[in-house]
C-alpha cells in the first residue's frame, strides 16, 4: 500500500507519497526522508528513510521497527526517528512483514522469527546505499520488537549497538544454555531454519485490545494497552488495524532473548519500566536478561509502565529519547 501525503497535524508527521522521488530526499527546513522498500522472506517491507541534514553519505545509521501490531505513521517510533536522524544517523524506520504499509501475508501476523529475519533484511538493505556506513549499524525495538533486536543483536555480527526499550522478554526464565548448544540452535533456525507458522498452532486472530475482557478479550489485555493503542493507532491514516494472530513456528528451541543476550558483545541500552504492567514484558526477566549479557551494557529505568515512554509530547519520551540519542552518539560517532 503506498504511502500517502497527510495533513499537518500536532503530534504526526506528513510523511510523503512512493510515487514521488525515491532516489533523492524530500527537502524541508528540518530533515530529509523519503519512502524506501526492501525484500524480506518473499514480500516487500515499506518504511521511511531518515538522513541526516548535510550528511547525505556515510553517516551511522539504525534501524527500527515498531513492537506488537504497531506501525510507523504516527506512534511514535517516528519521533524517536526524527531525534536520531537529528543527531547525524541515517534511520531506517519500517513496518514488519504482514502489518502497515508492508506485504506479506497472512495479514496482521506476528512471527518473531520472520520479523527478526526483517531487522537482517534491513541491514541488507541499508549496505548497498551511500548514506549509510554500514561498519556503524545499529538497531532499535520498542516492546516485542525490542526482544527481537536482542535476539539479532547476537546473531548478527553487523549489528554495533543495541537499544532495547520495555523489552517482552517472556515471563519466564530461559531455559538453562551452560553449553551453548541451544543459542547454537536458535541462531540456524533464525538464519537457515524453517520458521513459517504451523497451522492449528496459532493464537487468534482476535483484537490487540479491548475495553472488555469478559465479552471480547483480546491478546493485549492491560487497560494502558487499551488506552494507548485507541489513542495512537486509532488516528486517521495510522493504517492499524485493531486485530492480529501469534504465529507459532515448530522451531525445537525457544525464541527467547535469555539465551542470546550471553552471546551479544555489540553495546546494548536497555530501557525497562519498574512493574510492568504488560504480560510477556515482565522487568524481573528483562533484568535477568540484562545481567546474562556479555558485552557492554547499560541499564535504565523508565516511568509511566510498559506505555510511558511512548506518549508524545512528554516528559518520560523526552527523557528516554535523550539518554537513547547519547547512548547512539557514544557507540558510533
Amino acid at each position: 500500500m503506498p504511502y500517502g501525503k497527510s495533513v499537518k497535524a500536532p503530534r504526526c508527521r506528513a510523511i510523503i507519497s512512493q510515487t514521488e522521488a525515491k532516489t533523492s530526499p524530500r527537502k524541508s527546513d528540518e530533515a530529509s526522508f523519503y519512502p524506501v522498500e526492501f525484500p524480506s522472506e518473499g514480500a516487500t517491507l515499506r518504511g521511511v528513510l531518515y538522513v541526516p541534514v548535510g550528511r547525505t553519505r556515510h553517516a551511522p545509521a539504525v534501524v527500527m521497527a515498531h513492537g506488537f501490531s504497531a506501525t510507523i505513521r504516527g506512534m511514535v517510533a517516528d519521533k524517536y526517528a526524527e531525534i536520531f536522524q537529528a543527531a547525524g544517523f541515517t534511520v531506517l524506520l519500517y513496518d514488519h512483514r504482514n502489518f502497515g504499509a508492508s506485504d506479506g501475508t497472512p495479514r496482521q501476523e506476528i512471527n518473531r522469527w520472520v520479523q527478526a529475519r526483517g531487522y537482517r533484511d534491513a541491514m541488507n538493505f541499508l549496505e548497498g546505499r551511500e548514506e549509510v556506513d554500514a561498519d556503524r549499524i545499529a538497531i532499535w525495538g520498542d516492546s516485542a520488537s525490542a526482544a527481537e533486536t536482542l535476539v539479532v543483536g547476537a546473531v548478527d555480527p553487523r549489528v554495533r549497538a543495541v537499544i532495547a526499550q520495555v523489552p517482552a522478554c517472556g515471563d519466564e526464565p530461559p531455559p538453562d544454555d551452560a553449553d551453548g548448544s541451544r543459542f547454537a540452535k536458535l541462531k540456524t533456525t533464525l538464519i537457515h531454519g524453517n520458521v513459517l507458522s504451523v497451522p492449528g498452532n496459532t493464537v487468534g486472530p482476535l483484537p490487540v485490545v479491548s475495553s472488555d475482557q469478559l465479552r471480547a478479550p483480546s491478546l493485549l489485555t492491560p487497560l494502558t494497552a487499551f488506552r494507548w493503542f485507541i489513542e495512537y493507532g486509532g488516528r486517521f491514516g495510522t493504517l492499524w488495524e485493531n486485530w492480529a494472530t501469534v504465529g507459532r513456528p515448530a522451531a525445537s528451541v525457544p525464541f527467547h532473548p535469555g539465551l542470546c543476550a550471553p552471546h551479544l558483545k555489540a553495546p546494548l541500552l536497555m530501557m525497562v519500566a519498574p512493574s510492568d504492567e504488560m504480560p510477556g514484558a515482565s522487568d524481573s526477566i528483562s533484568r535477568m536478561v540484562f545481567d546474562l549479557v556479555g558485552g557492554p551494557k547499560q541499564f535504565a529505568e523508565v516511568d509511566g509502565g510498559h506505555f510511558g515512554l511512548l506518549y508524545h509530547p512528554g516528559q518520560v519520551f523526552d527523557q528516554a529519547a535523550q539518554r537513547q540519542r547519547s547512548f547512539l552518539e557514544e557507540q558510533l560517532l
